[in-house]
């Protein structure tokens, strides 16, 4: 369940602030009181997260020099002002200046949680996408979400830091569901180019005369074509596979005029070519050594080993708190069912068997095996795991399970001494050969 958005009631009549304080908590919100603009601006910030709602005369600053103040701080804040009657007009330009909406006195409470209502969903979007954006942007929150500690994951990220610094163009290769986009960002956001413009777009989303006009120009609504928006930052193109030969020769072209090293660098990924296939066959041979110089190929899922596991940990915590729920318990044989399972989807596939497991144990019914066998069946024939020694599936749960509960003790060594039964001196030799840290979960 999402964590109630918060409501900032703004007016200089304590009557008036008490009664829409009352009425809103009684709704859901999470209610907070300032007597005047003055006050309010000292509690507010460009992310509060939630809506304000605001008298429009007040004694000092007035509620229009108020949401002048607070468009300037933060232009997405959604400001619900209340106005007599004789202020309509005035509501009227604060609409145009940035205000959500207006109410007039005496207002129905139900329009003042329908407007509230509102407004903390249009907030809620703000502030995901924003934060959605700084984390496209950094590249240290990037790599966090790159997660594993299996050999072929220590040298992805390896790679991801070596050409992130390179100005040569990159080819991103891989299974379906893999994390190619997530790759590409952070190769981005790692190397010079950080600061300057990221734009993407997919091959195979747009007809050839559509993808043309984006690419290169002209553009039908007289916005700049991508290569020129691009121009100093990084061109990420996905579904390369699906770029026609002529517009590959433009492609290539455009590589050409740029010279060395390229002032815009161009990242290719490639989603899906028939498995007797590779890029070299798909792509023009010339556009293909000149995309190829440098490529990263991600690692399929079923490869990973113990990764599995701390992803579908990682995954279902974060469901579980998203829907206020507990998440589900691995058992020893689901380990070994999720450490065995084909994974055709990869990582996309695992997130959403993590979600529908959370959903499931909220409901007390069904199995994570249970979902792995309609996933399974809904793909269709799948490549299949290779066998692993007893040994490995041991270690891989051992090492989850010391993972989770030092998690949820948040580094306790006691409590999980405890609810282990183990002694400190073998815990303490568990946790150096799993590479496990208390430091991690302090």
């Amino acid at each position: 369940m999402a964590r109630a958005m918060k409501v900032a009631i703004v007016d200089d009549e304590a009557d008036m602030r008490q009664s829409i304080s009352q009425w809103l908590a009684l709704s859901g919100f999470d209610t907070e009181t300032y007597a005047s603009a003055e006050d309010a601006l000292k509690g507010l910030n460009a992310d509060f997260p939630g809506v304000v709602v605001s008298d429009i005369k007040m004694p000092g600053m007035d509620g229009m020099t108020f949401l002048k103040k607070l468009m300037s701080m933060d232009s997405g804040l959604p400001v619900i002002l209340i106005t007599g009657h004789g202020d309509v007009p005035m509501a009227v330009e604060a609409m145009r200046v940035g205000a959500f909406d207006f109410l007039e006195k005496p207002f129905n409470p139900d329009r003042m949680t329908e407007l509230a209502k509102r407004a903390t969903q249009l907030r809620r979007l703000t502030l995901d996408n924003r934060a959605l954006r700084r984390e496209l942007s950094d590249g240290t929150v990037l790599m966090k979400k790159l997660i594993g500690s299996s050999p072929v994951m220590e040298r992805l990220r390896e790679d991801i830091l070596d050409l992130g610094q390179a100005d040569s163009h990159v080819l991103i290769d891989g299974e379906t569901g893999t994390g190619k986009t997530l790759v590409a960002h952070a190769l981005h956001a790692v190397g010079a180019r950080a600061g300057r413009k990221f734009v993407t777009i997919s091959c195979a989303a747009w007809s050839e005369d559509q993808l043309s006009s984006k690419l290169f120009g002209p553009a039908e609504d007289g916005s700049l074509p991508l290569v020129e928006e691009a121009r100093g930052g990084t061109l990420c193109l996905e579904d390369i596979e699906s770029l026609s030969h002529p517009l590959q020769s433009r492609l290539l072209t455009v590589i050409n005029e740029q010279g060395t090293p390229p002032e815009t660098r161009i990242i290719a990924i490639c989603n899906e070519h028939a498995p007797d296939t590779t890029l070299e066959n798909v792509l023009r041979s010339d556009l293909y050594y000149r995309l190829g110089a440098m490529t990263i190929v991600l690692p399929p899922l079923r490869t990973r080993g113990e990764d599995i596991l701390t992803l579908f940990t990682r995954m279902s915590e974060q469901f579980a708190e998203e829907y206020g729920c507990e998440a589900p318990q691995v058992t020893a044989q689901e380990a070994a069912q999720l450490l065995q399972a084909p994974w055709p989807g990869n990582v996309r596939q695992l997130v959403n068997i993590a979600e529908r497991a959370v959903l499931q144990n909220r409901r007390g019914s069904g199995s994570i095996a249970s979902l792995l066998m309609a996933d399974n069946e809904a793909s269709g024939p799948a490549l299949t795991t290779e066998g692993k020694p007893l040994k490995d599936y041991v270690e891989a749960f051992e090492r989850m399970l010391i993972d989770n509960t030092m998690r949820r003790h948040k580094g306790s060594i006691v409590a999980v001494m405890e609810e282990l039964c183990l002694p400190r001196r073998t815990l303490n030799e568990k946790m150096a050969k799993y590479g496990l840290s208390r430091a991690d979960y302090v």
